[in-house]
C-alpha cells in the first residue's frame, strides 16, 4: 500500500481534487486514514449481501474506485446466478480496478461475475438489482442529480431489494458541524497527516464534494419511493444509510 503524500506536496497548488493516477494509487492509503468507520462499512456490505441479494439478479457498485464495496459484495453473495456491475467516470481507477477484480481468485470470484466498466454513473441503466452500492459516492454528483439518480436506483430495484448509502454528512447545528468537523481533523491527524495536509485537502474537495444533512438524505430516499431508511453506521460526520424498497 502506497503511503498518501499528495497534500504533502508544494507542486500541488490549489488545483481541485480529483480521482486521477496520482489518488488511484495511493487511495486505499486515503480512505484508511481520512474516513473513520470505512473498514466497518466494507464489512456490512458483505453481511448485507448475504442476506439481501436473491438468485438471477444483480447487483451494481456505483462510483466503485478501486473495487472494495464490488469485492465485499462478492464475498458476501450466497445467491446463485447473480453478476456485479462496477461502474465508474475515472480511467486510471477503472484500470487498477480491472487488476484487482482479476486477482481475486477465491470461491466466491467463480460464482459471481464482475463486469467493470468505465462510464458516468448517471447514465448507468440499472435494471432487475437486489442490491445497489453509492459508496461515499453520491457527494460528488451535483446537488441537481441526486434525486434522478436515487429515482432511477429505487426503480431499477426488485421488491425488498437494498441500497447502501455511504456518505460525508454536515449536521444543521452549526456547534455540533464545527464539533464534527474537528473530530475528524484530529482523526487525520492521529493517522499522520499534517495540518498543511489536512488544509490543503479540505480546499480542493471544496465545491468538489458537496454534504447534506442525514435528514436531507432520508428525505430524498422516501421521495424516490424507499419504503423504509435508516443510518445504520455512523462515525463523526461520516454516515452509512440502508434504504430498502
Amino acid at each position: 500500500m502506497k503511503e498518501d503524500k499528495i497534500y504533502a506536496s508544494q507542486e500541488i497548488g490549489d488545483a481541485p481534487f480529483r480521482f486521477n493516477s496520482a489518488v488511484a494509487e495511493v487511495f486505499p492509503d486515503m480512505l484508511r486514514r481520512s474516513i473513520p468507520g470505512y473498514a466497518a462499512s466494507l464489512e456490512a456490505i458483505g453481511s448485507l449481501a448475504a442476506r439481501y441479494v436473491t438468485p438471477g439478479t444483480s447487483c451494481y457498485d456505483l462510483g466503485c474506485s478501486l473495487g472494495a464495496a464490488t469485492l465485499a459484495m462478492r464475498q458476501g453473495i450466497r445467491a446463485a446466478n447473480c453478476r456485479i456491475f462496477s461502474v465508474d467516470n475515472s480511467a486510471a481507477m477503472i484500470e487498477r480496478c480491472k487488476g484487482i477484480i482479476a486477482a481475486d481468485h477465491s470461491s466466491a470470484a467463480s460464482k459471481t461475475p464482475v463486469e467493470v466498466t468505465l462510464g458516468d454513473i448517471r447514465d448507468t441503466a440499472i435494471t432487475n438489482a437486489s442490491m445497489v452500492v453509492l459508496n461515499y459516492t453520491l457527494q460528488f454528483l451535483g446537488l441537481n442529480d441526486r434525486d434522478e439518480l436515487i429515482k432511477r436506483i429505487v426503480d431499477g430495484l426488485v421488491p425488498g431489494g437494498l441500497l447502501v448509502l455511504s456518505e460525508k454528512v454536515i449536521d444543521k447545528d452549526p456547534h455540533m458541524q464545527a464539533l464534527l468537523v474537528d473530530l475528524h481533523h484530529e482523526h487525520k491527524r492521529r493517522n499522520d497527516y499534517s495540518q498543511l495536509e489536512i488544509s490543503r485537502k479540505r480546499a480542493a474537495l471544496e465545491d468538489v464534494l458537496i454534504p447534506e444533512t442525514v435528514a436531507g438524505h432520508r428525505d430524498r430516499l422516501a421521495a424516490a419511493g424507499f419504503a423504509h431508511s435508516g443510518v445504520w453506521l455512523r462515525y463523526f460526520n461520516f454516515v452509512s444509510i440502508v434504504a430498502i424498497k
